[in-house]
C-alpha cells in the first residue's frame, strides 16, 4: 500500500478526501462524515469520514468526476489517494 498527498488544501478550512484506488479500474472515495454524526464522535478522534457513494466501489472515472465536483464547490478541499489499501481500515469511520 502507497499513499500520496495528491492535492493540498487550505490548512485552516480544507476538507480532507480519500480516494482508494483498487488497481482493477474502481475506487472508493472517502469524505468528511456528515455534521448529523458530529455528536457521536468518540473521545480521542478528530476527523470522521463516510463513503461518499451508495455502494462499496465505484468506477474510477466516477471517483475522479466526484472529486473534480467536490473541488469546485470547495476550491480548498485536501485529497490523499491511497492505491490498494484495506477500505477505510485506517480511518474513523462514521456508524
Amino acid at each position: 500500500m502507497s499513499a500520496v498527498l495528491r492535492r493540498r488544501g487550505a490548512a485552516e478550512a480544507g476538507a480532507i478526501f480519500v480516494k482508494v484506488d483498487h488497481l482493477n479500474g474502481s475506487a472508493t472515495v472517502y469524505g468528511p462524515a456528515p455534521q448529523s454524526v458530529a455528536a457521536e464522535v468518540p473521545s480521542g478522534v478528530d476527523r470522521m469520514f463516510a463513503r461518499t457513494h451508495a455502494g462499496p466501489l465505484i468506477n474510477s472515472d466516477e471517483a475522479e468526476a466526484r472529486l473534480k465536483r467536490e473541488i469546485a464547490f470547495d476550491p480548498d478541499l485536501w485529497i490523499v489517494e491511497v492505491e490498494n489499501g484495506v477500505d477505510g481500515a485506517w480511518l474513523d469511520l462514521a456508524p
